[in-house]
């Protein structure tokens, strides 16, 4: 399993590596370019899933299309 994805943020391009947590979805991130809140689009589990290089631990893990039904809001 991959622990770090690199987030592109969609308004101004700028990327940064990330941590993510193996246990909960983060539905929000804020670009360290720009200041813009990325949040998951719709129908993806989290940020990283939406933006992200390599989609979250649940996804990897359980191979399914969805993930994190109601764990955390937590940003990266």
């Amino acid at each position: 399993m991959q622990r770090q994805s690199i987030l592109t943020c969609p308004i101004c391009g700028h990327r940064s590596v990330e941590t993510m947590p193996v246990d909960a979805c983060v539905w929000f991130h804020e670009c360290q370019g720009c200041g813009a809140t990325l949040k998951a689009k719709h129908g993806d589990c989290c940020v990283f899933c939406s933006y992200g290089s390599v989609p979250c631990p649940p996804i990897q893990t359980r191979a399914i299309s969805r993930c994190c039904q109601a764990t955390s809001n937590t940003a990266a």
